[in-house]
């Protein structure tokens, strides 16, 4: 039996030998040491502090933080929601893709009336205003921001100056946040940012998540943490707005539509009964519920959507309601805005109580702030850190880069031909010309990354690519798997192309898709890359990701009858700068202005919009 007793300083072992006590493990009397000369038959594993582990270049490759800022333009309310979004490399994998392994919220605006100048303009100056509140509050500089979006939403992109005013607040929010626009994109984001999307995982369920904002109603079904479809239908809480003696001060086109549908021939400056507005509540209340529950749509019904309506994606599980007015559904705001926000919940709160929805209601995520929290959280990926880029300072930044994804399978034996044939096809089906503008060719990689397959690849992209190439024009590859650095590099060294080459990989791109592309990162050798759409006039992407023919969306409505027509412009970028005719006016809306300094420059002055406080807590406006 080994007696435990403390060794003796006074009497140290003899020189070159050891005792069983001096390997005890777990007690404090046993930190043994060897005296000068002395050998021994065991290694120490205390080696000298490296400093912390967040500095250390090898766990920086692995782990990259981004800054994230969503700015949500919404036909009745703004709002800026600031995240630290951190991604890390799943090295164990053998991957080079990041994926998002936390999410921070590090500060949320207040929510504010959108300032407007007329029916047809929003109020730059007072809109300037408000993010650059956002910013101070934060304690953010637009330098400060890695990522993020600026998303117009629902009535705010009929606006005339819409599209000039996101390029504007997204140039001046930091260098690499872009501009966003479309009813597809706008339902996904609300969909991630509402907590659908994590309820779906997380429940094992298919869930519709309803947002119902000021202008729009966005729908998205989402299955296992994946938005599975979008759709959008012209129903919302700020469409009519009224004063305190109930005389109309605001009526959109969709507005005055769902009025006739309700039985009222309603125009600006008639003074309307609360009853009246009841009635109208609960009119759109139960179209809502026919939207998207009925199959075959009434007509009535099918004209009121934006997009096409949602596929059927099987059984419906549970349904989640956001956006301002589910405030009001959810029974957390009591506030009246003289708008249709408060009727609205309430009407459909009535028939979930009711059971006239076929799905169970479940807890609500996040309301009001959905859509933001969605882009500041969810737009952005990292690409791998297996990128070739040939020159970094003339490829990058670059913006507003169109995304095709050539109907190519590259599961099997790649043949050149076939594949230069399919991106030859792939632009004509989007009357596009090759070699006129700069786009990213996507791909979906799958199989051996052998040195015959990708060669044969390379083959088939100079082959599609003649023009580009012919002009030196820049090349950009977009994949899924790794394999960015060879396919690069083979092109580039190998084959002596002239053009600059950017392939990327771990980044997952659709049709209908435009890019941001930040600057590399180092040491992880990562390029942020900012997913958007900027559909100002419509947005052509359905959930199959086919071109509508037959938009519903009434950008520019003129009165004929009872019933609006409209009139469809395919371009993306059209900027709405001729005059729209509109009759009406915002009563509610008295500028006071005034100009005010920061930290930053802003070559802007901003008057504040008086009838509205912008430091409003949390229901004050329905985005």
């Amino acid at each position: 039996m080994i007696e435990d007793k403390k060794p003796d300083d006074k009497n140290p072992p003899a020189k070159g030998g050891h005792s069983l006590d001096d390997h005890r493990l777990g007690d404090y009397y046993y930190d043994h040491v060897h005296l000068p000369g002395e050998e021994s038959d065991h290694d120490h594993d205390d080696f000298e502090s490296l400093g912390p582990l967040e500095d250390n270049p090898i766990w920086q490759q692995d782990h990259v933080t981004l800054v994230s800022v969503g700015i949500d333009i919404g036909s009745s309310g703004t709002q800026v929601v600031f995240s630290r979004i951190n991604l890390r490399r799943l090295g164990e994998d053998l991957s080079s893709r990041y994926f998002v392994v936390g999410r921070e919220t590090l500060y949320q605006s207040p929510v504010a009336l959108t300032p407007y100048q007329s029916e047809t303009r929003i109020d730059e100056a007072a809109l300037g205003g408000i993010i650059d509140d956002a910013y101070q509050a934060a304690r953010l500089h637009p330098d400060d921001i890695d990522t993020g979006a600026v998303i117009l939403t629902g009535e705010a992109l009929r606006r005339e100056n819409a599209k000039a005013i996101s390029d504007v607040v997204a140039d001046r929010g930091g260098e690499f946040v872009c501009a966003t626009a479309g009813h597809h994109m706008e339902s996904m984001l609300a969909a991630y940012g509402s907590g659908a999307a994590r309820a779906s995982h997380d429940l094992g369920k298919r869930i519709l998540n309803v947002d119902i904002g000021g202008g729009t109603t966005k729908l998205a079904v989402v299955e296992n943490g994946k938005v599975q479809g979008t759709a959008a239908i012209h129903i919302g809480g700020r469409l009519q707005v009224v004063d305190e003696q109930g005389r109309i001060v605001r009526l959109d086109p969709a507005g005055r539509h769902l009025a006739s549908e309700a039985g009222f021939s309603w125009k600006l400056g008639d003074t309307v009964s609360r009853d009246d507005m009841s009635r109208l509540a609960d009119w759109m209340a139960d179209a809502l519920v026919s939207a998207v529950s009925e199959r075959p749509l009434p007509p009535a019904i099918d004209l009121l959507y934006l997009t096409d309506p949602l596929p059927d994606f099987g059984p419906i599980e549970g349904v989640m309601f956001s956006g301002g007015v589910s405030e009001y559904v959810y029974q957390h705001e009591e506030r009246d805005f003289g708008d249709m926000g408060k009727l609205l919940g309430t009407a459909l709160r009535n028939r979930l109580d009711q059971g006239r929805l076929p799905w169970p209601r479940l807890p609500e995520g996040e309301c009001i702030r959905a859509t933001a929290l969605g882009a500041s959280e969810y737009s952005v990926q990292l690409s791998g850190n297996t990128t070739y880029i040939s020159s970094p300072g003339r490829l990058l930044p670059r913006r507003n880069v169109q995304v095709l994804l050539p109907s190519y399978d590259c599961s099997g034996d790649i043949v050149p031909e076939d594949l230069a044939l399919a991106i030859r096809e792939h632009f004509t089906q989007f009357d596009l010309v090759e070699g006129e503008n700069d786009v990213a060719l996507a791909f979906r990689w799958s199989g051996a990354p052998s040195y015959v397959r990708i060669r044969a690849f390379a083959d088939g992209i100079i082959q599609g690519m003649k023009s580009t190439l012919a002009q030196e024009k820049p090349l950009y590859l977009i994949l899924d798997g790794d394999l960015a650095h060879t396919l690069g590099a083979l092109l580039r060294e190998e084959l002596e192309l002239k053009s600059e080459v950017l392939v990327i990989d771990g980044v997952i791109l659709w049709d209908f898709d435009y890019i941001d592309l930040g600057r590399i990162r180092m040491p992880s050798q990562t390029v942020p890359v900012t997913v958007k759409s900027l559909v100002f006039s419509q947005d052509p992407r359905t959930p199959a990701g086919n071109v509508r023919t037959d938009l519903k969306y009434r950008p520019h409505a003129h009165e004929h009858g009872s019933r609006p027509h409209a009139h469809h412009h395919h371009d993306h970028s059209h900027g709405h700068d001729h005059d729209h005719g509109h009759d009406h006016a915002h009563g509610e809306h008295q500028e006071n202005g005034h100009a005010h300094s920061h930290e930053h420059e802003h070559s802007h002055s901003h008057g504040h919009d008086s009838g509205h406080g912008h430091d409003a807590k949390k229901g004050d406006a329905r985005n």
